[in-house]
């Protein structure tokens, strides 16, 4: 590699690492708001919020990364023509086409980085913070509780007292507990007793209690003592995120997958050549004259990220839905963005020819 395309590789990985840093900071204010929602709907233990938010990244780095390299080189490579490096490195019978060596030498890292994402890393952080997650309800101490102190239930139906705890959280004695269900309170003391997981569903098993249950404000309350008692905890709110985004990827396509395993598998796939076109595209369109405005360019690029990945999407509800077939995947997107780079980067290398004849007779 010559120490102009070192020069070119130092400028072009300066902006894309530039980018990466400012978009994930962005993307994590997003994020942790998000978690800060779902933590105040019960949805998510309180505990976890940190572990949460950085598995939640990682889970939006395939959304992150392909943006972060398209502004990224968009930036670098039209500072090179404000600056009019690029008209030096035309005298010198350097056009833009040499400038696709170093290109390729930063983006292609990238690509691969997205694409390890995208189809493993991924699906392999959502899983973990789900285990996470349902670990963490079937325990008291990761929802907050501590012994000696009253605490709400996580979605605020109800409060829970214990007196002593176990150091893994599922044994207890001396437990208050009040919950509300469709206008009716029940309040159930016991002396001892311990958190269980049957089915999905969260249950105690009390020993030596009493329960109370009525309505407010009616006299119809009942008293019951018993020996041992099962009592259903309240469900946490169940998340919205996509139950086939935690599964693996090769898994997406056994001979018993679903068009919706299929269609989210062409999707992960998708992403790194999406980037890769994004990548190759970058080049023609941060070609600006030295008195452009600055970031007119930038709006190009994100417009064009945005349109491709809300295509990315669309195509994979559709190819859920059956509505496109399976053999045609996303190439209906990804084929016509590679034909445009192509044809962009062909007409970018043109050098213009000199005029002869008019220079002859200008002389």
């Amino acid at each position: 590699m010559t120490t102009l395309q070192r020069y070119l590789v130092r400028q072009l990985a300066a902006g894309i690492v530039a980018s990466v840093v400012v978009l994930l900071l962005v993307s994590l204010g997003g994020v942790f708001a998000d978690l800060l929602s779902e933590v105040a709907r019960g949805r998510i233990p309180s505990p976890l919020l940190f572990s949460q938010l950085g598995l939640r990244i990682v889970v939006f780095l395939p959304l992150v990364l392909p943006l972060a390299l398209f502004v990224g080189l968009i930036l670098a490579i039209g500072r090179l023509y404000r600056d009019s490096e690029m008209a030096v490195l035309a005298a010198l019978g350097q056009g833009p086409r040499q400038l696709l060596t170093p290109l390729l030498v930063v983006g292609l890292p990238v690509v691969l980085l997205i694409a390890l994402v995208a189809l493993w890393l991924g699906p392999l952080a959502e899983r973990v913070a789900r285990q996470a997650i349902d670990d963490a309800h079937r325990s008291f101490l990761v929802t907050g509780l501590d012994a000696g102190r009253f605490v709400e239930i996580p979605g605020g139906r109800g409060v829970v007292f214990v007196g002593e705890l176990s150091a893994d959280g599922r044994h207890f004695r001396r437990l208050f507990l009040q919950m509300e269900r469709e206008g009716r309170v029940d309040i159930i003391t016991a002396v001892e007793g311990e958190m269980f997981v049957d089915g999905g569903g969260r249950y105690l098993r009390l020993r030596d209690g009493f329960r109370v249950e009525g309505v407010p404000g009616q006299a119809d309350f009942r008293l019951q003592r018993f020996e041992l008692n099962e009592q259903r905890l309240p469900d946490p709110e169940a998340s919205t995120r996509d139950p086939l985004a935690g599964r693996p990827s090769l898994a997406l396509l056994a001979a018993d997958a679903t068009p919706r395993a299929r269609a989210e598998f062409h999707y992960r796939l998708g992403v790194p050549l999406f980037a890769l076109a994004l990548l190759l595209l970058a080049l023609p369109l941060a070609h600006s004259p030295p008195r452009q405005a600055r970031y007119g360019r930038l709006i190009v690029a994100v417009l064009a990220y945005v349109f491709g990945m809300n295509l990315l999407v669309l195509g994979k509800a559709w190819l859920g839905a059956g509505q496109v077939p399976e053999w045609a995947g996303l190439w209906w997107l990804h084929l016509p963005m590679f034909v445009l780079a192509t044809l962009l980067l062909w007409r970018e290398g043109r050098m213009p020819k000199p005029r002869l004849a008019s220079l002859g007779r200008a002389a």
